[in-house]
């Protein structure tokens, strides 16, 4: 086991759960927030069960996974937009509960997390599947087109789980506000979509005839 991945990789976790941790209960003003421990059981919990299996499994895919240095001036916009949706949501959701402005009934966070871990399943499906699967958009060495599986139905599978956690994540916490916040997440998506997909044109072989092959990015049928 690498010893200085294993520490990088614990130390952005704890550093990440404490950062979430302060986004959610400063503005509720408390730790007695039901939703918001729920909503850090099934986001961090299966996050360090998969870091683990990736240490022991592929370290290489998991050292990728860490690297959030983006390299193409569209994309970091793109991650400043995401990053700042991401805090405004879970700040205002932890207001939504300190001064109770809309409060939903217990089963939709109960529902919401449900169809949060189905993400995390499909998410963690596409980890199995793409040895590639870096954090940031680039073309990397010896970087071959994966068409099967997930990849077969789709061109986007992550991205396509992704839509479903993140919009679940404010209804686990009680909060429409934030949830019709976290709708914009899917036009920063579109355009991360689209800017990564001019990057692998350009630079990984076989990627165009992979287009024709597969039309739809996220959903079939549908996009």
């Amino acid at each position: 086991m690498e010893r200085k991945l294993l520490f990088r990789a614990l130390t952005k976790f704890l550093s990440g759960l404490l950062l979430f941790g302060l986004l959610l209960f400063l503005p509720a003003g408390t730790l007695n927030w039901r939703q918001g421990w729920l909503l850090i059981g099934i986001l961090f919990v299966p996050m360090l069960a998969a870091g683990f299996v990736l240490m022991a499994k592929n370290p290489e895919l998991l050292r990728k996974r860490l690297n959030v240095k983006e390299e193409q001036g569209g994309q970091k916009a793109v991650i400043l937009l995401s990053g700042i949706l991401f805090t405004a949501s879970f700040v205002l959701a932890g207001l939504n509960f300190r001064f109770q402005w809309i409060v939903l009934p217990e089963w939709v966070s109960g529902a919401a997390a449900a169809v949060f871990l189905l993400g995390d399943a499909l998410y963690a499906e596409v980890l199995r599947e793409n040895a590639y699967l870096s954090r940031t958009v680039e073309v990397q060495e010896n970087q071959k087109v994966v068409d099967t599986g997930l990849y077969g139905v789709v061109r986007h599978p992550m991205y396509a789980a992704t839509l479903l956690l993140f919009p679940a994540m404010p209804l686990v916490l009680g909060s429409p506000v934030s949830f019709l916040l976290m709708l914009l997440y899917i036009p920063v998506i579109v355009l991360r979509i689209r800017g990564e997909e001019q990057v692998l044109e350009k630079g990984l072989e076989g990627y165009g005839e992979y287009k024709k092959k597969v039309r739809f990015r996220l959903f079939p049928h549908v996009w």
